[in-house]
């Protein structure tokens, strides 16, 4: 039996270390990782996707959310997508630290990716990460995105139910962005809502979720105060409704935009960011450097 499947038969036995080293494997396309990814057999498990604004409270729900779980004896995977700098192409990873308490706890695995140029909040890697995932005995599968507006609605491509998290100083950003990020929620939570003018904003946003078309999910809108643990149980509870009423219909959906990512991916394969860096630097001295001139001598002509 070969390295690779001794380790997938491994993963599908709960082994964590065996986890770890798939993702690995796959996250930096090492010796074999084509071969873990065409063999899994997935489990089925709800991808649960948190976005939100920075400082909405996405990683203390996330936490306060884990610890109800767990606390029934359920298991639970947590990709957490940090921002990588455009500059040195590395990573923080700094809003782990508010999961600390978890770490040490058996029935949580938390990964942390970077998003390596993604402008929506997705790492190219997470949905190949996240099928590894689904090849273990999770209950639930957590991913985190960066808060970086309209553009993360690449979330709806890759979970199953996405949660909004929103504070009530989002007022007046609503009617600004309803019609990018407001447009993915399966579930809103107002965090922070002990907060002056929740109430205002909590109306404000169950008007807009009225207005939109109906259909076989009526949209929550979950007030939750995340450090209290305020609102959690509300939330999982309408999680596991969304999952057996809206899963079916978005199937297909999900694998097409799922399929599409992997195979755009697929074609940049060979595109660096760092050798094109590189290679504007050469060209830049001379003053007739056209960028449009520059981005078609990168375009393969099959394309």
């Amino acid at each position: 039996m070969s390295a690779i499947k001794t380790l997938l038969q491994q993963l599908e036995q709960g082994d964590k270390k065996a986890l770890a080293r798939c993702i690995t494997i796959v996250e930096n396309e090492l010796d074999g990782y084509e071969e873990i990814l065409t063999s899994l057999r997935y489990n089925d498990i709800p991808v649960i996707g948190v976005t939100g604004p920075p400082g909405a409270g996405k990683s203390t729900l996330i936490n306060a959310v884990i610890k109800s779980l767990t606390g029934d004896g359920k298991n639970v995977g947590v990709i957490a997508i940090d921002p990588t700098s455009p500059f040195n192409y590395g990573s923080l990873l700094g809003d782990r630290l508010r999961m600390a308490e978890h770490f040490t706890n058996e029935k949580v695995f938390i990964r942390s990716l970077a998003t390596r140029g993604s402008l929506g909040g997705l790492s190219v890697k997470a949905i190949e990460i996240v099928d590894v995932m689904r090849a273990f005995a999770f209950d639930y599968i957590i991913v985190e995105t960066v808060g970086v507006g309209q553009s993360e609605v690449e979330i709806v491509g890759l979970a199953d139910t996405t949660v909004l998290v929103m504070v009530p100083e989002s007022g007046d950003d609503v009617q600004a962005i309803k019609s990018g990020v407001m447009e993915i929620a399966d579930i809103f939570v107002v965090n922070k809502s002990d907060r002056d003018g929740a109430n205002t904003f909590i109306k404000n946003i169950v008007q807009l979720v009225h207005s939109k078309p109906l259909n076989d999910w009526s949209i929550p809108v979950i007030k939750a105060v995340a450090t209290k643990h305020e609102g959690v149980a509300e939330l999982i509870e309408n999680i596991k409704k969304h999952r057996s009423v809206g899963f079916n219909s978005k199937r297909s959906y999900l694998l097409t935009e799922k399929a599409y990512r992997l195979i755009q991916n697929g074609r940049m394969k060979d595109v660096s960011k760092l050798n094109i860096k590189a290679e504007i630097e050469k060209q830049l001295t001379d003053t007739d450097f056209n960028l449009y001139r520059f981005v078609k001598s990168f375009t393969k002509p099959q394309w």
